[in-house]
């Protein structure tokens, strides 16, 4: 039996979710942020994610650098509030090329606290 490679995004989401695990161990508040849709041309598939601290330190991609700041900075609103949000970017929305999102698709995520 050979080994099988492991995948860049398999690699990606288990290097998130260990990065995830050390923070809450070490007492810091995390949001984890994850591809749940994307239409069209998409810099990252979905499931890809990116892990945030309170402080904005991050790990992961969900757009290959193009949105990540506006990401961060509405993971750290949810780890504040304790509340989940939906973003959504795109090349129609005028925020999509604030942040740099002008590749031509959308993306959804979904952004979640993990520890309170």
């Amino acid at each position: 039996m050979t080994d099988q490679p492991v995948s860049s995004a398999a690699s990606q989401v288990e290097d998130t979710f260990a990065t995830a695990a050390d923070w809450a161990r070490a007492g810091r508040s995390v949001a984890l942020a994850t591809v749940i849709e994307t239409w069209g041309s998409s810099p990252r598939p979905v499931g890809s994610q990116l892990v945030v601290d309170i402080d904005g330190a991050f790990v992961g991609s969900v757009s290959g650098g193009c949105i990540e700041g506006a990401v961060v900075r509405e993971a750290q609103d949810v780890i504040a509030s304790g509340e989940p949000k939906l973003l959504e970017f795109g090349v129609s929305d005028q925020t999509a090329w604030d942040v740099g999102l002008a590749c031509g698709g959308k993306i959804r995520l979904y952004v979640e606290r993990l520890n309170s």
